[in-house]
């Protein structure tokens, strides 16, 4: 089998930077400032959050399967999940083939692969993870591997047919997950109430798994990133003693009560 290479330091800019080689031009995002940029959190260098980022070791794993220009948008928040939880993979979709490492990682013995989608017009059979009830419970988990959440990084429409048109996900049983709470994400807007971005969904994945420190640090950094991206965009200044700060400083501070170390 492919060995394994360990989740890249972060696995979302290494995926932008081998997106951005493959650009016959460069990309503008919709809106975009032309000051300048943090390459390292993508907010304008007045914001940045590079010194503040939460690196937290967990259980469970996220592999992010993410639609074509997602790495390249300054508001996408799977990069914030790379950001956080050290176990973090992320690959390019596309609808004729599948990045051999993504195979070999869904291969590997170590993990248990499900995939993160609502449970409406599954294959009859499919088996299907309750999204309120922890995942040591479920026989899907077999004993001895951990959990590694597969999200589709992309707009509810794009993650639809990338769900349709990826048949190595088939064999692995779905987690339906119901956004019963709203969304605390501003900076797109939700095509339902009760739609989640992808960090808030890795974050539920996370609590499932009983990561549930680094859960709650995914969510503050969450609140945190959204803060300083709004306060960037209507050119007034990061304040650093802002309640989503503190909350994400008493978060990052406080040691979790159990971790295990990156896959090696």
């Amino acid at each position: 089998m492919t060995p394994i290479l360990p989740a890249a330091a972060h696995a979302v800019a290494a995926l932008r930077d081998a997106r951005l080689a493959r650009s016959a031009k460069p990309f503008l995002a919709r809106g975009g400032s032309r000051r300048v940029h943090c390459a390292g959190c993508r907010l304008v260098v007045s914001h940045c959050t590079c010194a503040l980022r939460p690196r937290q070791a967990t259980r469970a794993g996220v592999c992010l399967l993410m639609h074509d220009i997602e790495p390249l948008k300054p508001s996408n928040t799977g990069w914030l999940v790379a950001d956080v939880v050290a176990d973090t993979w992320a690959f390019g979709w596309a609808r004729t083939e599948a990045d051999p490492a993504l195979i070999a990682l869904l291969q590997d013995p170590r993990w248990q692969p499900c995939v993160v989608f609502p449970a409406q017009g599954l294959a009859p059979g499919r088996p299907v993870l309750d999204g309120d009830a922890p995942l040591a419970n479920t026989a899907a988990m077999p004993p001895g591997r951990r959990p590694l959440f597969v999200l589709l990084d992309a707009t509810w429409a794009e993650a639809a047919k990338m769900f349709r048109k990826s048949p190595y996900l088939d064999r692995f049983p779905v987690l339906s997950l119901q956004g019963d709470e709203p969304s605390r994400y501003g900076l797109r807007h939700a095509a339902q109430d009760g739609h989640w971005c992808t960090s808030e969904v890795a974050a539920r994945c996370l609590q499932l798994a009983g990561d549930t420190h680094a859960a709650a640090v995914l969510q503050a950094w969450l609140d945190v990133f959204s803060e300083r991206y709004q306060l960037a965009r209507q050119q007034r200044p990061a304040q650093p003693d802002s309640p989503a700060h503190q909350r994400l400083a008493a978060l990052a501070h406080a040691a979790p009560a159990s971790h295990l170390p990156s896959t090696p």
